[in-house]
């Protein structure tokens, strides 16, 4: 009977085994959900702030006035050279949205600023108790310039692509071309927004998503 209960006791721990441990797999197959949850969220929140990432109250500012500096698309030399100036003026403030960010002071107030290779340097002036408590963790880096370029990118195919400025530039550029690149070109824009999202938290960013743990630094 003993021997008989052993060999019972081994092929039952063989089964085992061979089955492999149904415990694990749940595991296994509970970290693989959450991992696909987490992905999810990030890019269906990056998808969100869209409106933020892209320079949305620069293209919005150049819509409501370049029917003026252009004149409806009926351009002169001096309308000509007007519109330039704005196309340019929008870019800059593209260039300084995307730059901007903002912390709390040692006092706990929330203030803004505009990053620098050194850190980031105060709308309010250089003094020590309106500084952030870490300066080198707000310094410009590689990613800025990525994000920077691709606001201009955005921008400049909007701005390119308006009928007043086809009328004004280059009225003879068929509409199939001036109706599908700006497509084609937010589309990539936006992909590559929501796959490297940007950390600054500057001027125009909403206040209910400063908490979000996405974006805190690290």
């Amino acid at each position: 009977m003993a021997d008989g209960e052993e060999y019972k006791v081994l092929i039952e721990q063989a089964s085992k085994d061979a089955d492999g441990d149904p415990h694990q797999e749940d595991d296994d197959s509970d970290d693989d959900t959450s991992s696909f949850i987490l992905l999810a969220n990030l890019v269906l929140s990056g998808t969100a702030r869209l409106n933020v990432l892209l320079p949305t109250a620069t293209i919005l500012t150049f819509a409501i006035f370049v029917p003026l500096v252009t004149d409806d698309g009926k351009c002169t030399r001096v309308n000509r050279i007007l519109t330039a100036a704005f196309v340019l003026l929008c870019a800059a403030s593209c260039v300084f949205f995307t730059l901007t960010d903002s912390f709390r002071s040692a006092t706990g107030r929330l203030r803004y600023g505009i990053a620098t290779p050194t850190g980031i340097r105060t709308f309010c002036g250089g003094h020590r108790r309106k500084a952030p408590r870490e300066p080198e963790k707000y310094r410009l880096r590689w990613s800025d310039l990525f994000h920077t370029a691709l606001s201009l990118v955005a921008f400049a195919t909007f701005a390119a692509s308006h009928h007043d400025m086809v009328r004004c530039y280059y009225p003879g550029v068929p509409r199939k071309v001036v109706n599908t690149v700006p497509l084609v070109v937010g589309f990539v824009v936006s992909l590559l927004f929501v796959m490297f999202p940007s950390r600054r938290r500057g001027i125009g960013y909403p206040f209910l998503l400063r908490t979000d743990l996405v974006y805190l630094r690290r």
